[in-house]
């Protein structure tokens, strides 16, 4: 017996025990319930075989027992069997809860590491095709206590590029010196101190200009006082 291979994890064991007791363990697909009390069993019968100890056979049947083929064949209506493939009984309504919240949660385990794997993975996929980020622009000093905020210098215009909106200069008026070149229905200023209004010529004589203002008043203006 000293020379028998050492069998070194659960599955090895599992598949030495599917092998050794085919009526009670299987390798693969679905798993009979087992015996209650099927380790004490197990200790009696492979005692010394493959150098398996206690502690090999528990973790073996634990792993076994907790896998999901195993859970899926606890279910009403099954039967127990011993290491030979015997029935041992009627598997009770509280094994097949519990089995199925077993189930239930070993399933959410995995369903949560999956959608965390696939969030890592979206996560890094997103970081390799995202642009570089710009770098941020300083924000501006604040002013210390006591210390004045500096006002912005108001922009003078520029005398080449005048603005569109602008209103055209009004050309200076130019004092008459000759009425020979006024003719009745031509507009023009009469100086008044320092104001100009406009007027209308209705006569030109020789005692003056007689004019109409804006206003309709008529009214005879010398020379000197009218404006172009």
């Amino acid at each position: 017996m000293e020379n028998q291979p050492k069998l070194n994890s659960s599955k090895e064991v599992i598949a030495f025990l599917a092998e050794r007791f085919p009526q009670c363990f299987s390798a693969e697909g679905e798993a009979r319930p087992l015996k209650i009390g099927i380790f004490q069993d197990l200790v009696e019968r492979v005692q010394g075989e493959m150098n398996l100890s206690k502690t090999q056979l528990r973790s073996a049947l634990r792993l076994y027992t907790s896998s999901w083929r195993y859970l899926y064949g606890i279910k009403a209506g099954a039967i127990r069997v011993d290491l030979d493939g015997n029935a041992c009984g009627v598997l009770d309504e509280q094994h097949v809860e519990h089995a199925r919240k077993q189930l239930e949660e070993a399933k959410a385990r995995v369903q949560a590491q999956r959608e965390q794997q696939q969030a890592k993975k979206r996560e890094a996929e997103g970081e390799e095709g995202a642009a570089p980020r710009r770098p941020r622009k300083p924000a501006p000093r604040k002013a210390a206590e006591g210390e004045q905020a500096r006002k912005p210098r108001p922009k003078t215009p520029r005398s080449e590029s005048p603005r569109a909106d602008a209103a055209p200069r009004q050309p200076r008026a130019k004092p008459v010196t000759d009425t020979s070149t006024l003719q009745p229905g031509q507009n023009i200023k009469v100086k008044a101190g320092k104001n100009a209004m406009d007027a209308t010529i209705l006569e030109v004589s020789k005692d003056g200009v007689r004019v109409q203002l804006a206003s309709g008043m008529a009214m005879i203006v010398r020379a000197e006082h009218l404006q172009f």
